[in-house]
């Protein structure tokens, strides 16, 4: 009944899912900085989350970590895994899950991903999975495992259709306040719910993202800002005052630079002073 990615790039681990179920994010993933990524699926067994975390944790090989989990399940042949741990990734789909289903585990110490699904249109759903997030190597993991999703979405997904999904990404240092939660959106129940978390995280990273790139102030660049600014109201005799204060309305004030601004500040506050 649903579709996921697990992985880990570098110092990044997260998931990624969507499922023709509500809340999937309740449900399927859990993510520990620099031990392992879970995600259970198909008659889920939420425990899992916790049991594989912890064998990580203490040292654990994944496929060892998995195994173990499901071999202690009387009802292991009606589910669904995927995991990666510090030695790569491991997918496990039970005998008795609904078709299609299948999944595929690759990768080592610096990269790994599992995916996995049930219920799909078919194979191709897994396979356009992981041609996306091979694709979009380099970028954050994150963007990744997005990309990863709404290719398997695109390719056909569950092939009951769509109701919910979840992103959950973290990595050192990065988000809110630098508490390690690079991505947390869910879609609880929506009709196009893997574009609406698309459209939810885009919104979050910019919310609570830091500055990306900065562009310091020329002249010209100054008195466009200025001009926005006092399109909304915001007419301080310093510039960057009133920046500061229109950026902490519109809770955008982490990404405030002095000196410069945040290229996506600036989209919006042109859009922002296109609608005044």
């Amino acid at each position: 009944m649903t579709f996921s990615i697990a992985a880990h790039s570098g110092d990044a681990w997260g998931v990624a899912v969507a499922s023709k179920f509500v809340c999937v994010g309740s449900i399927v993933p859990e993510v520990r900085l620099g031990v392992g990524a879970v995600a259970t699926q198909s008659f889920a067994r939420v425990a899992y989350r916790a049991e594989i975390l912890a064998a990580l944790d203490a040292g654990s090989p994944v496929q060892a970590a998995l195994d173990s989990a499901v071999a202690a399940d009387e009802g292991g042949e009606s589910r669904q895994l995927g995991a990666v741990g510090a030695d790569g990734a491991a997918t496990y789909t039970g005998g008795e899950c609904m078709d299609w289903a299948g999944g595929i585990a690759k990768g080592d110490g610096a990269e790994a991903y599992a995916i996995q699904g049930n219920i799909l249109v078919g194979p191709g759903v897994v396979a356009e999975m992981e041609r996306a997030f091979l694709a979009t190597a380099g970028l954050p993991l994150d963007r990744r495992l997005l990309a990863a999703l709404l290719a398997g979405d695109a390719a056909g997904g569950d092939s009951r259709g769509r109701q919910s999904a979840a992103l959950v990404v973290h990595a050192p240092g990065a988000g809110y306040d630098a508490s390690g939660i690079l991505a947390d959106v869910r879609v609880d129940d929506h009709p196009n719910a893997p574009t609406e978390l698309a459209r939810v995280h885009d919104i979050a990273t910019l919310v609570l993202g830091g500055p990306e790139d900065v562009q310091p102030y020329d002249s010209a660049l100054y008195e466009e800002v200025a001009g926005h600014l006092r399109r909304l109201g915001y007419d301080a005799p310093d510039t960057e005052t009133a920046l500061a204060g229109w950026a902490g309305v519109v809770n955008l004030e982490n990404r405030f630079v002095p000196g410069g601004i945040d290229a996506r500040v600036l989209v919006e506050l042109r859009r922002a002073a296109s609608l005044a």
